[in-house]
Formats: structure tokens, C-alpha cells, sequence
């Protein structure tokens, strides 16, 4: 199957900022694909791109086939784009909203709508300048996935959302992976919720892209590893370890390829006769090591 999204060295300028630097990948067609990174690594900007709301520096993006510079009504009508700074129409309510919509696309399911507001728990009837963000949300995200979209792109979903509404808004989103295969992109810099969802993820960080993978691969090859040294050790340097510190005579680093089968014989080579433990890392911590070494590098 052709992958849902291939970008080859976009590039986004503006003026002398690199808001996008050379971002080449492949989000699989069928996949639930995570772009997380801080807030400013340029994950909007890339998905800017995508929707072709902006155009590129350089560099080139296809979208369920078709070169993003060429997106039309046939091509938008397969593609559902949730942003945190949507704007709907607010004299309109959400049921107001949704009849109005539903004529534009000819694979709207009223079913499935029934069921999403029933998810969302959507029974406001006050017009959209009256409710609160996180309803708000709500309806985007329900108008954007009635119609069956081949590919849905959500930018920042849970920003500034409640626990409550952010669990109804991913439930929503698996409601719509029971129907039939669809592609999800989401930025976010909320890690701990994408974790709940993601098969894939891709880390930004300053615009360039420092990974991308799938969720399991990752969690499987990093690893912290904690080592009780006996004495004074002079430390090694690997490309694959990230060295998060010492307390004490413990000694403490990130492994990033300990799925290897010689992960334990490296570590045991480079501390002959210390006692060694590992524990696995969760989404968020993978990024925060990943994040302080992209910082060194960009200070040294």
C-alpha cells in the first residue's frame, strides 16, 4: 500500500527564520502517525504545507497522491483537518453547522455522526460563539470525520483541553479506526496523550526532523541503563548512549539501540565487573533525551 503522505526536503522560510529545514518522510497509509516535538519545532508549519494553506521554500509534499500545490475539491474531500485555532462560524450550532456541511460531501454518513456525537457527548444546541473551547473542538473534530475521510491531519488537537473532553476526543478517533481503514497525521506536543494513539511518531526540533519510526521499534531500542560503578570510571563515548548524569557511584545514561543483540555485551565491555540494571522509557521521556542531545549539539 502507498504510503498516505511522502514529503522530500520541504523547506519553509520566513524571512531569515527556518521555520522547516530540509524535512524529508513517509507517513504509511493506514497508520495513526504522531509529529510531536515543543511548541516552535515547526510541526503547524509543516502541516500548513500539507493542507496547502502556505506554500514551500523548497522542496516537495504529495497527499494521498497528489502534490500538495495542486490540492482540489476531490482531494479535500478525502481529508479531514482539525486545528486548535479553527475557526467556525459562530452564530451557528452544532447541529446547524453539521446540516449545513453534510450536502458538500457525498460520503457523509449519518450513522456514523450519530454515533460520534453520542462519543462526544455533542448535545449543544447554543450557538458556537456560546460554548466553551472544548466543545468547540468537539464539533470540528465530528464535522471533519462524518464523511469518511481517506486521511485525517489534526494540528495541536489538545491544546488548552480538559482531561475529560481530550478522552472523548480520542475515543472519537478509534470510533472512526472500527469503521474502515483511514490515515491519521496528529501534531502535538501533548506526548502523553499521542502515546495512546500512535503506531508511528516522527520527532521535530527546531524544524528538522530527528526521527521517524514506528511506537514499538522505538520503545524496544531505548532503554536507561543505571550502573553502580565500584570506583572512580572514566566514561565512553558512544553515539548510541545518552549520558543523563551520576548520582553518587550510580552512573546514569539513555541506551538507543539496546534491541541490538549486543547491547548487554556493549555495556558490560564498557564496565567490566559493575552491577548494571535497565528500565524502559515511556514516549515522553524517549523525547526529553532526544531533546537535550539535539540542545547540546545546537550549543556546542
Amino acid at each position: 500500500m502507498a504510503d498516505a503522505i511522502e514529503i522530500h526536503g520541504l523547506t519553509r522560510r520566513f524571512g531569515r527564520r527556518l521555520a522547516v529545514d530540509g524535512l524529508t518522510l513517509s507517513v504509511p497509509a493506514g497508520s495513526v502517525f504522531a509529529l510531536i516535538g515543543p511548541n516552535g519545532a515547526g510541526k503547524t508549519t509543516a502541516i500548513k504545507l500539507l493542507m496547502n494553506l502556505i506554500r514551500p521554500t523548497a522542496g516537495v509534499a504529495h497527499v494521498l497522491g497528489t502534490d500538495t500545490r495542486r490540492l482540489g475539491p476531490a482531494q479535500l474531500a478525502q481529508i479531514g483537518y482539525v486545528s486548535e485555532a479553527q475557526e467556525l462560524p459562530e452564530w451557528l450550532s452544532p447541529d446547524a453547522l453539521l446540516r449545513y456541511l453534510r450536502p458538500f460531501y457525498p460520503g457523509w454518513d449519518d450513522a456514523l455522526c450519530r454515533r460520534l456525537q453520542a462519543v462526544l457527548g455533542l448535545t449543544a444546541r447554543e450557538p458556537m460563539r456560546a460554548l466553551s473551547r472544548g466543545t468547540r473542538m468537539k464539533t470540528a473534530l465530528l464535522a471533519s470525520l462524518a464523511y469518511h475521510p481517506e486521511l485525517v491531519i489534526l494540528d495541536e488537537p489538545f491544546s488548552g483541553l480538559d482531561s475529560l473532553v481530550r478522552d472523548e476526543l480520542i475515543r472519537a478517533l478509534l470510533e472512526l479506526a472500527g469503521e474502515r481503514p483511514h490515515t491519521v497525521l496528529i501534531s502535538s506536543h501533548d506526548i502523553a496523550e499521542v502515546e495512546r494513539l500512535a503506531d508511528w511518531v516522527g520527532f521535530l526540533e527546531g524544524g528538522r526532523l530527528l526521527l521517524a519510526e514506528r511506537v514499538d521499534s522505538l520503545l524496544a531500542r531505548f532503554r536507561r541503563v543505571e550502573v553502580t560503578l565500584d570506583g572512580p570510571s572514566a566514561l565512553p563515548t558512544l553515539e548510541r548512549w545518552l549520558f543523563e548524569g551520576t548520582a553518587g557511584r550510580i552512573l546514569r545514561f539513555v541506551d538507543t539501540d539496546h534491541a541490538a543483540p549486543d547491547a548487554a555485551a556493549r555495556i558490560a565491555a564498557a564496565f567490566p565487573g559493575a552491577a548494571v540494571s535497565t528500565s524502559p522509557l515511556s514516549l515522553r521521556e524517549i523525547f526529553v533525551a532526544l531533546a537535550r542531545r539535539a540542545a547540546a549539539k545546537e550549543a556546542a
